[in-house]
């Protein structure tokens, strides 16, 4: 009796840890005041990515996001710093071309912060 008690109270405490990383989690995304997310990429060329991205930030926020590039063997060959905002909507869409040093195979948002 007393070991299925405590296989009880140990099941009740991780149930609790648990619950508390996912609302821990769900407090951190919420409160990230710009997120972003890759919509997609189109390698033009052997000199130059189009990134297409969306990011989400209140109205009137203004961000700095940095879009990288990179090769087959994930070396990064191009990387740009570019402002988005402000907008009017919760939402926007952006695409922009990022020069690389040479043929890239994808490109990604590695982050994107607000500009105060």
């Amino acid at each position: 009796m007393r070991r299925r008690r405590l296989a009880i109270a140990a099941i009740a405490a991780l149930a609790v840890v648990g619950l508390a990383v996912v609302v821990a989690i769900g407090i951190r995304f919420a409160s990230e005041p710009v997120r972003h997310k890759l919509v997609g990429f189109d390698v033009v060329d052997s000199e130059r990515v189009d990134v297409t991205f969306e990011v989400s930030m209140e109205p009137g926020t203004v961000a700095e996001c940095t879009v990288d590039t990179m090769a087959d063997s994930y070396a990064q060959v191009g990387t740009l710093d570019v402002t988005v905002g402000p907008v009017d909507t919760l939402e926007s869409r952006w695409t922009v071309s990022v020069a690389t040093s040479e043929l890239a195979t994808t490109g990604v948002v590695e982050s994107c912060r607000v500009v105060e």
